[in-house]
């Protein structure tokens, strides 16, 4: 028997050229750096972590750009690839701020970047710092290897998606414009993540958001002494309302992209999707079936109450919040219902309210999304979802582009996912995001 020949040194990989080899380490750095987000300018803000971004593309030979829409909510923004296509400019976005993490609840520093039992501990493990350190990662690696993807690509960093984008990805929409100009698709995040039905996982790709109504619920009535009859009680008032809007029960309604959905998901179990089946089907998803039935009908959540200032006096006006969620397609009929629900002498206005979108689950970049994913998985199944909540997808979508999620996750079958969205001991399997980086890679082959 032969001996084996010694490979050429040229013949060992660079690892510098394998975007899984730092990726894990991005995420744990991204972690470390506190984005909280609380929604006002009380928090850390996105300056420092945009900088770290930025000097991660500068290092690999990508200008990138910083554009403030307040002192410290920082976004980046970076060209990349070649310079024309008949198909336009890819936008490749992801966002630096996270949610708030209360460290007595932890388990972990939410601040560490722990890695414990093959996961990234940490606020933004999953929500998105994750997806930012694969695109990162993606993106350096083929930098570094003269792999530059053909068509042009924005890449973009925002601020403040966790309270709306406003000062993030709706600042640069508005104020500038011409750094996004003539991208006609775009991919962020919560999509490709897999799930397991009847052994089989399925990778679900964002295709879809419900539209967002943050409410504010004001009832108005007469002030007077506690102890005394009272029928023009704001408090009495809102109250009612409140409690309609929480007991209602929202009807079923499919749209395009959830009828996919539900029919792969009712083939693996030997039947046909159709409305009064559709919370079932849902059921196989487990944990996700949290946010998936959340998709199949409008919601409305009460978050917030306040009224009064003293036991005695019955106030002249009481407030309230809601987080409303409405599908694509069915805004009048979401309105109408609440306006119904609320009754008179309840007014409203908006917090933020932005339109839902859905993209058609089709074209050439379906396609490599499902081939990246399916050469690094042939056993898995490929189907489209609407997402619950809202992404800086819904202002990209002013500029007229096809939007998609699609920050790949191949999971174990027992994980509860969707818990971990703002969830206490956020993680992702360090597996996953080697995976995720691998996929991406392969996508970018295929743009």
């Amino acid at each position: 028997m032969a001996e084996p020949r010694e490979q050429p040194e040229s013949a060992t990989p660079d690892p510098r050229h394998d975007p899984a080899s730092e990726v894990v380490d991005l995420c744990r750095e991204l972690i470390r750096i506190d984005t909280s987000n609380y929604g006002t300018d009380d928090g850390p803000g996105e300056r420092t972590a945009a900088e770290y971004v930025a000097g991660l593309l500068e290092e690999v030979g990508i200008e990138a750009r910083l554009y403030e829409s307040r002192p410290g909510r920082t976004s980046v923004v970076a060209t990349w690839g070649g310079q024309d296509d008949a198909r336009g400019r890819l936008l490749l976005h992801g966002h630096l701020d996270v949610v708030p993490a209360a460290a007595e609840d932890w388990s972990v520093d939410p601040f560490a970047g722990e890695v414990r039992d093959g996961y990234v501990w940490g606020r933004g493990a999953v929500d998105m710092k994750d997806f930012d350190a694969m695109l990162l990662a993606t993106v350096r690696a083929r930098q570094r290897a003269g792999r530059v993807p053909e068509r042009p690509i924005v890449l973009c960093f925002t601020a403040d998606e966790e309270a709306g984008g406003h000062l993030g990805a709706d600042y640069l929409v508005d104020h500038h414009r011409d750094e996004l100009e003539g991208c006609t698709e775009a991919v962020g995040e919560v999509g490709g993540f897999s799930t397991t039905i009847r052994g089989r996982r399925l990778y679900l790709i964002e295709a879809a958001e419900k539209g967002m109504a943050w409410m504010r619920l004001t009832a108005r009535g007469t002030a007077g002494h506690g102890s005394m009859i009272n029928p023009d009680n704001a408090v009495a008032r809102l109250a009612g309302a409140v409690a309609r809007i929480g007991a209602h029960e929202w009807p079923v309604r499919l749209t395009p992209t959830m009828e996919v959905l539900l029919a792969t998901v009712a083939d693996l179990a030997g039947t046909e999707a159709t409305p009064e089946n559709a919370p079932a089907l849902i059921e196989e998803f487990g944990g996700a079936a949290r946010m998936l039935g959340a998709v199949i009908r409008n919601t409305v959540n009460p978050t917030q109450l306040e009224a009064g200032y003293k036991v005695n006096v019955v106030p002249t006006e009481a407030t309230a919040h809601l987080d409303g969620r409405f599908l694509p397609g069915y805004e009048d009929e979401f309105f109408a219902t609440l306006r119904e629900l609320c009754g008179d002498g309840v007014d409203w206005d908006f917090v933020s309210h932005q339109q839902p979108w859905e993209t058609p689950y089709e074209g050439d970049l379906v396609r490599s999304m499902t081939r990246a994913i399916l050469s690094e998985d042939p056993d898995g199944l490929v189907a489209p979802y609407t997402m619950s909540g809202g992404t800086d997808a819904k202002h990209f979508r002013r500029l007229g582009t096809a939007s998609f999620g699609f920050a790949p996750l191949r999971l174990p079958a027992d994980l509860d996912f969707t818990a971990l969205f703002h969830g206490v001991d956020e993680r992702v399997p360090v597996d996953a995001l080697t995976f995720g980086a691998r996929v991406f890679d392969r996508f970018l082959d295929d743009v």
